[in-house]
C-alpha cells in the first residue's frame, strides 16, 4: 500500500511525512537512483523517497567499494536525479571523508552539496562518533539521515560485507548509536544487514523511522538498490534482495536482436528511412 494519495503524491513526499507515516505506521518506500532516464520514470510512480547513494561507485563506476567517491561525483548525480523527478524527496549520500575530518569541514561540504545538487537532505554513516556533525547540519538546517549497521565506507575496519550486530557488544552499540542518532536530531536512520530482532527493537525504541535494507520485517521502510532489484546484475544475489524484474536478460535479447538486424539488413526497414 502506498503511503500517499494520488493528490499527495502532486505535492510530493516531504519530511514531515516521514514520522507521520511511522506514527500511521505506513511503511516507507526508498529506491537508489543515479541518472535522469530512471529518475523519470520514478518520478511517475508511487515510489516515496528517492536515494542518491554513494553505492553508484559500485553500481555506475564499477569501483569495488564505495570508498573512492567524491564529492564531486555525488553532486553530478543528485543534480541530475532532481532534475529527473522534481516531485520526489530526494536524499543524497556524504561519501567518505566529506564528513571525518572535522564539524566545520562537514557542513561545508554539505551545504554545497545541498545548494548545488537542490537534493532534500543527507545520509551519512555512523553513530556516537558523527553526533555532533548530526547536530551542527541539523541546526545548520540541513536535515540528516543515519545509517547503522553494514555502513559500506567502513568496510576496511569492519573486514568484510557481513552481518552487522550478532554478537551482544555489537548489538548494544548499534542500539545506543540510533537512539544517539535520534536525540542528535536525524529525521531517519538506516539500518543495513543487521538482524531482523535488533531491527525490530530499535524501530519499537526510536520515535524517527528505520529504513531497512536486509533488516527484516518489522522497520518502518525499506530500501532497495535500483539497478539490483530491477536484476541489471545477474551475478549480484544476496538474501536480502527480491528482483522484480530481469532487465539483464531483457536488454542484452534486445541488443542482439538488433545486432541480427542489422546484419541481416532488416533494420532499418521501410518504415525508418526518410524521403
Amino acid at each position: 500500500m502506498s503511503s500517499v494519495t494520488n493528490t499527495d503524491r502532486k505535492k510530493g513526499f516531504t519530511i514531515n511525512d516521514f514520522k507521520a507515516s511511522k506514527e500511521k505506521k505506513i511503511p516507507i518506500s526508498m529506491l537508489t537512483c543515479y541518472d535522469f532516464a530512471f529518475a523519470k520514470i520514478l518520478d511517475n510512480s508511487d515510489i516515496d523517497v528517492l536515494l542518491v547513494g554513494d553505492s553508484l561507485g559500485n553500481v555506475i563506476a564499477g569501483y569495488s567499494s564505495t570508498i573512492p567517491v567524491t564529492v564531486d561525483q555525488m553532486i553530478y548525480h543528485a543534480e541530475i536525479v532532481r532534475r529527473g523527478a522534481p516531485s520526489k524527496f530526494v536524499v543524497i549520500d556524504m561519501p567518505f571523508m566529506s564528513y571525518h575530518v572535522s564539524v566545520e569541514d562537514s557542513l561545508r561540504n554539505a551545504g554545497r552539496m545541498i545548494k548545488e545538487s537542490g537534493a532534500n537532505a543527507v545520509k551519512l554513516e555512523g553513530g556516537r562518533d558523527f553526533s555532533a556533525t548530526v547536530k551542527a547540519l541539523v541546526k545548520a538546517s540541513i536535515p540528516v539521515m543515519g545509517h547503522l549497521g553494514l555502513t559500506p565506507q567502513s568496510i576496511h575496519k569492519l573486514g568484510g560485507y557481513s552481518v552487522q550486530g550478532r554478537q551482544e557488544d555489537q548489538r548494544k552499540t548499534i542500539l545506543e548509536d540510533a537512539k544517539i542518532l535520534e536525540d542528535s536530531g536525524a529525521f531517519s536512520i538506516v539500518l543495513e544487514k543487521v538482524p531482523e530482532s535488533l531491527a525490530k527493537e530499535i524501530s519499537e525504541k526510536v520515535s524517527v523511522p528505520t529504513i531497512g535494507i536486509g533488516a527484516g520485517r518489522y522497520c518502518d521502510g525499506q530500501v532497495l538498490v535500483l539497478n539490483d532489484m530491477l536484476g541489471l546484475d545477474e551475478s549480484f544475489a544476496p538474501k536480502f534482495l527480491k528482483k522484480y524484474a530481469s532487465l539483464y536478460d531483457i536488454t542484452k535479447n534486445a541488443v542482439n536482436d538488433y545486432c541480427g538486424e542489422v546484419k541481416g539488413r532488416v533494420y532499418p526497414g521501410a518504415g525508418n528511412v526518410y524521403e
